[in-house]
């Protein structure tokens, strides 16, 4: 029988791994964090009715799903710098038309539906090389497998890819600056009262400040502006510093309300740098018989219009289908029908999604969104 490795553990590889079972194939997957007790980082996932969604319900884990997603959490505020609110989803009633889960629960209801034993955890990929008809891996820790296929689900700084091809991603112009603040209703109470459980999107001029709520009661934010590619190492800025933390947000947010400031001056530090890249929306490469991509790993694109754990949860279910329909001759035919696919779509997403950057880091973007989320006719 085939020897799949799936190298990465988030959703998208976890949910691969799944569908795979179900039809009957042996997979590994061999992920780089010490254990599944590993906190997860990160905001929320809103799932979409036509991917995310889709590849759970494929999985056979919306009964899953449902006990562990958030109802209200994709209930959105808009704001400008001052914190007036101009769009508010929460007078609506709760929307569900794209349902929030926290990426700790979606893992654990993932890593609960696959065998025993899937998981090999603590394994940060270091090399691989061909052996036999597939490939001998290598890891960080001295252990060595053999797979007769691999596919590389190991997200944005993918080390699977330049076995697949050359093209690297270009940096978007958008560094985002992450953070997280606990116990906000004592730590940022006016912040809290204006999240009310949901999202926020604050934006000004060319800059954004986007907050979410967390199953767990805390929040996270993300700021957002055009900057040079090297700032993040060239800024001098010691993000593990609270005074120089303070002193950054007071430059970068200096026209903005104090509310908005008490983010920097509650965070858990160091706040976490991350420059926005994208891979090409025209990429191309010649199919592998034994070796492809899913999610950032294959297409990496910037986080502002929602699709990145969608897309990479699509691509496991298409890939999935690929593999194990019997539509196609051999497993070589299968990675190319899915690769061909996969770009095009992956192209057009990506060119919306800069498309959305942009239009969010530029002047008149306020207007723009709230026209967007009111309904009205957008000026461009």
């Amino acid at each position: 029988m085939t020897q799949i490795a799936i190298i990465g553990g988030g959703p998208g590889g976890l949910t691969l791994a799944r569908l795979l079972q179900q039809k009957g194939k042996q997979v590994t997957v061999y992920e780089r964090d010490k254990n599944r007790s590993v906190r997860v980082q990160g905001a929320t996932l809103d799932l979409h009715e036509d991917s995310g969604l889709a590849a759970l319900a494929a999985a056979g884990l919306m009964d899953a799903f449902r006990q562990h997603y958030r109802p209200g959490a994709d209930l959105m505020r808009i704001t400008d710098a001052a914190a007036n609110i101009l769009v508010d989803d929460h007078g609506q009633g709760k929307s569900e038309d794209r349902p929030e889960i926290d990426r700790g629960p979606l893992r654990e209801l993932l890593l609960d539906s696959l065998h025993p034993g899937t998981v090999s955890w603590d394994k940060q990929f270091v090399k691989m090389e061909p052996a036999e008809n597939g490939w001998q891996l290598e890891f960080q820790d001295g252990h060595t497998a053999y797979a007769d296929m691999v596919i590389g689900a190991d997200g944005a700084n993918s080390r699977i890819r330049p076995y697949v091809t050359e093209i690297r991603p270009f940096y978007s112009g958008v560094t985002m600056v992450e953070g997280s603040v606990y116990h906000p209703e004592t730590a940022t109470p006016e912040i809290a009262a204006l999240l009310k459980g949901g999202k926020l999107f604050a934006l000004d001029g060319a800059s954004t400040l986007i907050v979410s709520s967390k199953g767990d009661g805390s929040l996270v934010f993300y700021t957002g502006m055009y900057l040079p590619e090297n700032w993040t190492k060239e800024s001098g800025i010691d993000f593990n510093n609270r005074e120089q933390v303070i002193q950054w947000f007071s430059n970068a947010f200096s026209s903005w309300s104090p509310v908005w400031h008490t983010l920097a001056q509650q965070a858990t530090l160091p706040l976490v740098l991350r420059p926005q890249y994208c891979m090409p929306t025209d990429q191309h490469w010649e199919a592998h018989s034994n070796l492809t991509l899913i999610g950032d790993a294959a297409h990496l694109m910037p986080p502002f219009a929602g699709e990145g754990v969608n897309m990479a949860m699509l691509d496991a279910l298409e890939l999935s289908e690929c593999l194990t329909s019997g539509k196609y001759t051999n497993e070589a035919a299968a990675i190319a029908a899915y690769e061909t696919n996969m770009r095009q779509r992956a192209g057009e997403v990506a060119q919306m999604t800069l498309e959305q950057t942009e239009s969010m880091h530029t002047e008149g973007a306020l207007e723009r969104m709230v026209a967007m989320f009111s309904g009205l006719p957008q000026q461009i």
